[in-house]
């Protein structure tokens, strides 16, 4: 379940502005926040079942932008490369570059 969420909130990360308020706001009181369905049917006074399928088809959503897109995908391949070249190299200026390249993708 925890893999789960982190991907989640990972996806969520990359692709949030792609989703209605609703959606955002529903995956960001579940994932970010801890909310139960139960809390959040509360909050925005629908059904449980109704949170529930709208978290589970922006979550789907989610997964079809990546799989599309591959955003996340590709930015943890750029991380892993980088990781790779500051420990492959030794020269100082080599290093200084992969320290800025990992700045832009902030």
């Amino acid at each position: 379940m925890l893999e789960k969420t982190m991907r989640m909130n990972a996806l969520f990360d990359f692709y949030h502005a792609l989703l209605t308020d609703k959606q955002r706001n529903y995956l960001q009181l579940y994932y970010y926040d801890d909310y139960s369905l139960g809390e959040i049917s509360e909050l925005y006074d629908v059904s449980r079942q109704a949170v529930y399928d709208n978290i589970r088809r922006s979550e789907l959503m989610l997964e079809q932008y990546e799989e599309k897109l591959q955003l996340f995908s590709r930015y943890r391949l750029r991380e892993e490369l980088y990781k790779k070249l500051r420990l492959a190299s030794e020269d100082s200026e080599v290093i200084a570059l992969v320290t800025e390249l990992e700045s832009t993708e902030e």
